[in-house]
């Protein structure tokens, strides 16, 4: 389907988005969402496996691995691969997973297709079974990658770190633990994720429900019955569930909910942008035919074409290359005409593509929904990289089941809960169960969303370090903070449509560093002052960042509607020549073995 606007049509467009932004802007930003605390504390626990005592640890590792998602798995991966011993995971969770450990909600999967998604696929030999894998087979490769790199056999579970504090004189990183834990370690590597710490509306009155509520990331099987396996929740018959947000969580969730929900009242601030997800098994004798290395190929492929670069075929072939692919076929449409290849020809390109993806995507809620009201208050008035993406075959098709009812609030959000329900202006919708998909912190302190601090050099603190905005080398190391690594996806390659891809990037290049201070017996592995503050003035010099488009609709993308000022920018900013030049960069200074920008110290 295409769909080819006049310039008339254009302006009243964008109009129609800037009205429905203005409706949305609210002064408190990301202020106005609660953390988990007092009544909702519970939310933070672990619903999955019980916490069981154990006595404190006094034990020296060589590197502490804080956080068990994708991160650390890849990293512990990474460093087995180079030879490097004596690795402890230490996780709040009961396991292994991160996102995918605490996201075990109905109908929860990846949105990013599973061959580029799931990070080494050839190194443990794992074959998806779809195109886009379900949370539960996420969590099993999380598992098997633990399994296949034994990494869980000294790791610390259900175990939340305290502090991080660098000990000068022993050259060594201590971390302190809710357990009384005190280790000791000659690196340490920092892989929290970037949609960490569950938060909540900050809606009046939402304390004083009576009814059950929990948040997605924690999500209640005890009460709703069923499992993440897609089970019919048997504890929702008869009830009535409402379920505040319509993000990507809802977008999955939703469906079910439909299914099994005496009735479900869906409560809309904003509505997510729905394309096609066309999911569809992998053929194993299809895959049993690529060559060696056909991952790599993937990821560069995907990373290409998704960032506006030129390939001889689309191995992915969806919603995230086909936006990019409309913007450079456009420019390529642009220049033969005539125009000149620039920032305007891009910004016109990007802009003609983006109206004509969207009008598409509301004419889809048209042909799906067949209430119009409802279809109506669906339709997403944004570009497409506003807010997340969405891509989904069963959403829409949830408001056809006549116990699935859409609150719209007209971009204002809920007006306040009450013990028995919930308020939207002066409408009253009574609920037995009140869910939470409202996300996670982003933007806030990271000391804050890692719920430690991090203690380096001098007993400055990495909170007073980034007072200012971050500041590292290639998003990894930091001043002042020795044999320390961010692993994540800021100030590197930023590549949001597939953050696995910046983690095993990442992982890569600590293994390669630790592995070379290892060999040469050196004690700090550092940053100089001169690296990272070179490495800013790049950043700054590029307005290509982590989207941020002011003139978007409110969103974690944009700081929630504010103006993002300087120094938060730099915690959303990517290497100015895009994703892939930065992979290429980085492989090509780690293989020169001299990691320009550190120092390598030995002490006497």
């Amino acid at each position: 389907m295409t769909t080819t606007l006049t310039p008339v049509e254009r302006e009243a467009l964008h109009a129609r988005y800037r009205a429905e932004r203005d409706k949305r802007l609210r002064p408190d930003g990301n202020d106005q969402y609660l953390q988990p605390t007092g009544r909702f504390a519970h939310l933070l626990e672990d619903p999955y496996v019980p916490r069981t005592e154990r006595p404190p640890r006094r034990d020296e590792v060589n590197v502490a691995i804080i956080g068990g998602g994708f991160a650390g798995l890849v990293t512990g991966a990474r460093l087995r691969q180079a030879g490097v011993d004596g690795l402890r995971i230490i996780e709040g969770g009961g396991g292994v997973g991160g996102a995918w450990y605490w996201n075990r909600y109905p109908g929860a999967m990846c949105d990013t297709a599973a061959m580029v998604y799931l990070p080494l696929l050839e190194e443990t030999g794992t074959v998806p079974s779809m195109k886009y894998t379900f949370a539960p087979e996420i969590l099993a490769h999380a598992q098997r990658i633990a399994e296949r790199f034994d990494l869980c056999e000294d790791a610390l579970f259900s175990t939340e770190v305290e502090e991080l504090a660098w000990d000068d004189d022993a050259a060594r990183w201590v971390v302190r633990t809710d357990r009384g834990d005190e280790l000791r370690a000659r690196f340490v590597t920092m892989g929290t994720g970037p949609l960490h710490r569950p938060k909540l509306p900050g809606i009046p009155g939402i304390e004083t429900f009576a009814g059950h509520c929990f948040h997605t990331s924690r999500w209640d099987y005890a009460y709703t019955g069923g499992d993440p396996s897609g089970t019919p929740m048997t504890g929702l018959a008869g009830k009535r569930v409402g379920i505040i947000g319509t993000g990507a969580t809802a977008v999955q969730c939703v469906p079910r909910l439909a299914r099994d929900a005496g009735e479900l009242f869906v409560f809309q601030r904003t509505p997510s942008s729905i394309d096609v997800r066309g999911n569809r098994p992998v053929d194993p004798s299809w895959f049993a035919s690529l060559e060696p290395g056909w991952q790599q190929r993937w990821l560069r492929n995907f990373c290409t074409l998704q960032t506006g670069g030129f390939a001889d075929e689309d191995l992915v072939m969806d919603g995230w290359t086909d936006i990019a692919q409309r913007i450079r076929d456009r420019v390529v449409e642009l220049v033969e005409a005539g125009a000149e290849l620039g920032p305007d020809t891009m910004r016109r390109a990007y802009e003609e593509s983006d109206d004509e993806k969207m009008s598409e995507i509301r004419a889809r809620v048209d042909a799906v929904v067949e209430d119009r009201a409802t279809a109506e208050a669906l339709k997403p008035w944004y570009r497409q990289l506003c807010k997340r993406p969405c891509f989904h075959d069963e959403y829409l098709q949830a408001y056809n089941v006549p116990t699935c009812h859409l609150v719209d609030t007209d971009g204002k959000g809920v007006t306040r809960i009450d013990e028995g329900g919930v308020w939207v202006d002066g409408a009253y919708t009574e609920v037995d169960c009140l869910i939470f998909a409202s996300g996670f912190e982003v933007g806030t302190e990271h000391a804050r969303r890692t719920g430690f601090e991090t203690v380096g050099r001098g007993g400055e603190t990495l909170s007073q370090h980034w007072a200012d905005g971050m500041r590292t080398l290639h998003g990894l190391h930091v001043h002042g903070f020795p044999n320390a690594f961010v692993v994540g996806l800021a100030q590197g390659a930023n590549l949001v449509s597939n953050v696995t891809h910046n983690l095993v990037e990442a992982a890569t290049t600590i293994a390669g560093i630790i592995s070379r201070a290892l060999e040469t017996g050196a004690d700090e592995v550092e940053v100089t002052p001169e690296a990272e503050a070179a490495w800013v003035a790049l950043l700054q010099s590029s307005e290509r960042g982590f989207l941020g488009n002011p003139d978007c609709t409110p969103g974690y993308y944009n700081n929630e509607g504010r103006t993002i000022e300087a120094k938060d920018r730099l915690g959303m900013s990517g290497y100015p020549d895009g994703p892939l030049a930065y992979f290429d960069y980085i492989d090509a200074w780690r293989r020169t073995g001299t990691f320009e920008g550190l120092v390598f110290r030995t002490r006497a």
